[in-house]
């Protein structure tokens, strides 16, 4: 899409003065990582549920969520929106954690749990999360600009990335959290505009009717979300580092409100799609309907892009800071500017690698979306995480509880990016789950989580039939 105006150059440009103005102008190393407020005090409750919410209202979750409910009916945006229950998930097993231990983070809490080394297996798999998460969110948002590979494409994305990296530089997480409120009030409000526009048009018609079979590969992929869920949370550092910037009970009340707000702003984005497939529009919901509406409701459109993919870049870049200059080393000690300048040049690393899967697009219509399927690490893959963090109360549980559920989940993930790359047969059909193009990921899914839940089981096991010399005593 490429307008004939320069009203979306403008729509940038009011978004970073909001962003401008909301930005704190210094902050200590402390606030730079931990996100506290001058005085030292830890984030509200209503900053906590908005910063939380609107980083999952990540670009790319609009745009599936109205994509879904336009392929499958309300089912679809259903599905979608299951996906936060992870906010539940990850804060009730976090206050657990951290009320029984006192873990400052998921790191410190593995490598006391399992050992350094599965604790740096699980930094490298998010740390491939944060990598996808950069281009992702800066592709949604430029195609507002112009068509992907057009010259308005490619400054909107260097522009989106270059003033996130600039904000985040100056404060990491408490830019993250005072940036974020902003950001939830303004796609609340823009939310409310799309729903008044399409609203009329969808009561109007009805609800689109869907087949049968609509319904069911629809219900295929809502028992996915349901299944990935409880896992899919803890492989996102933008989630989890936010469990520990207050006291426990304080988080796991913001998880659950943040959860039911994000997953209620996903479940009316859908509508979006709902009104697409009603009036027959071809393409992309996103994109249809804006075009449908005009230049008006086109912007509308391109601020909730910018808005969500500016969230989840600022908090991405704040936990790429705390993932390399602190987490990886397992550094806790109380933070300094040596820690946050570290911090600072990762952001700006990631922001140079994390957009470079976008030159893909030169690269032909069969091998650049290759490679884009090949770097983005599916729910799949991290499926034992599971039972390595849901299990974790198990006290005879280490190590090898960890690789048995960690390498398995990891393997299925592989196999079907491959199948999904390579167009080849690689899992049987007789695993499919359900009907659809979900089928093959849900029967996956529960057959691999299965497996890595047993595998975990086992290496608990193992050390008590089975103990070492030293714990033996000898």
């Amino acid at each position: 899409m490429e307008p004939a105006t320069f009203a979306p150059w403008l729509v940038m440009a009011g978004y970073a003065v909001l962003i401008w103005l909301m930005m704190p102008t210094r902050v200590s190393a402390v606030q730079f990582f931990n996100g506290e407020g001058k005085g030292g005090s830890e984030p509200g409750l209503l900053l906590l549920v908005a910063s939380a919410a609107i980083t999952w209202i990540f670009a790319k979750s609009i745009s599936n969520a109205a994509n879904l409910s336009a392929d499958y009916g309300w089912i679809g945006g259903l599905g979608y929106a299951a996906y936060y229950l992870c906010f539940v998930v990850v804060g009730v097993t976090i206050y657990f954690i951290r009320s029984r231990g006192g873990w400052a983070s998921l790191s410190s809490f593995l490598v006391a749990k399992y050992g350094v080394f599965c604790a740096k297996l699980f930094l490298a798999a998010i740390a491939i999360r944060l990598f996808n998460e950069i281009w992702s969110n800066t592709k949604v948002g430029g195609l507002y600009f112009g068509a992907e590979g057009s010259s308005g494409y490619w400054i909107a994305v260097g522009v989106i990335t270059a003033f996130t990296v600039f904000y985040s530089w100056r404060g990491g997480l408490r830019s993250s959290l005072l940036t974020d409120g902003a950001q939830m009030v303004l796609a609340a409000v823009l939310l409310v505009l799309v729903l008044v526009t399409v609203g009329p048009g969808l009561v109007m018609k009805g609800f689109p009717e869907v087949s049968d079979s609509t319904m069911m590969a629809g219900s295929t992929f809502l028992c996915l979300a349901l299944v990935q869920s409880l896992s899919y949370g803890f492989h996102d550092p933008v989630m989890t580092d936010r469990a520990f910037i207050t006291n426990p009970s304080r988080m796991v009340k913001g998880f659950v409100l943040a959860g039911l707000v994000a997953g209620g702003f996903i479940l009316l984005f859908s509508l979006v799609g709902l009104f697409s497939r009603s009036q027959g529009l071809e393409g992309p919901a996103v994109v249809a309907v804006p075009g449908a509406f005009g230049l008006p409701m086109l912007l509308v459109f391109n601020t909730i892009m910018l808005t969500s993919a500016g969230s989840t870049l600022d908090s991405t870049f704040a936990s790429a800071a705390k993932l390399g200059a602190r987490d990886w080393n397992n550094d806790y000690a109380v933070a300094t500017e040596g820690h946050a300048l570290r911090g600072r040049f990762l952001m700006v690393a990631l922001a140079l690698f994390g957009n470079l899967p976008l030159l893909s697009i030169h690269l032909g219509d069969n091998l650049g979306p290759a490679i884009i399927a090949a770097t983005t690490i599916s729910g799949t893959m991290v499926m034992g995480l599971a039972p390595i963090f849901l299990l974790s109360w198990i006290s005879s549980a280490g190590s090898l509880s960890f690789h048995l559920a960690f390498w398995p989940g990891l393997v299925f993930g592989v196999l079907l990016t491959l199948q999904s790359v390579t167009g080849m047969t690689i899992i049987s059909a007789t695993f499919n789950v359900g009907i659809g193009k979900y089928a093959d990921d849900l029967g996956v899914n529960l057959y691999g989580l299965a497996i890595c839940t047993a595998g975990y089981l086992l290496g608990s096991v193992i050390p008590i039939i089975f103990p070492s010399p030293s714990d033996r005593g000898v």
